[in-house]
């Protein structure tokens, strides 16, 4: 009788965890993947429209919406290497989107800080991607849109406070 070669831990092939708790959080977790690999191919879609690199528009993006930040605590807060910000920050900076200001707590060092253009270029593409959303969800029942919106906060604020615990 020959033997039979075990079975691989094929992806496609492995069985659901048998928890309902973890076979939801598996489904949770696929359907966040997905969703984040379509978002990502929407911004590929427009790329000639858009100005900035995705990374480039993220590290804007966080200064535009939480003011003048020294470089470590943008990385710190991207879960990003300093070097990768240096470089994105040198980037934006040459492109005139972002401008290094000096700290006036300490004057050795520097904030950084979104310039007007660089708020320009945070609004466009903000009203392209809400103009996208809003289309995809514009045959939503209003009760609907509402209860995703308030769903996703909710999932984001008791994520972030896991994530805090866990630190």
């Amino acid at each position: 009788m020959a033997a039979t070669a075990p079975a691989s831990r094929d992806p496609v092939t492995t069985p659901e965890p048998e928890d309902p708790d973890l076979a939801l959080a598996d489904t949770v977790v696929r359907q966040l993947f997905l969703l984040t690999r379509q978002v990502k191919r929407s911004a590929e879609r427009h790329r000639p429209e858009m100005i900035v690199d995705m990374a480039g528009y993220h590290l804007l993006a966080h200064l535009r919406f939480g003011g003048p930040q020294r470089a470590g605590e943008v990385a710190a807060t991207l879960h990003s290497d300093p070097s990768t910000v240096s470089r994105q920050v040198t980037a934006l900076v040459k492109a005139g989107l972002v401008e290094r200001r000096a700290d006036p707590d300490d004057g050795r060092a520097s904030l950084l800080a979104a310039t007007d253009e660089g708020f320009r270029v945070i609004e466009t593409e903000r009203r392209r991607r809400a103009r996208a959303i809003a289309e995809v969800l514009g045959e939503w029942a209003a009760p609907d849109r509402a209860a995703l919106t308030d769903l996703l906060g909710r999932f984001l604020d008791d994520y972030q406070t896991f994530e805090a615990r866990e630190s």
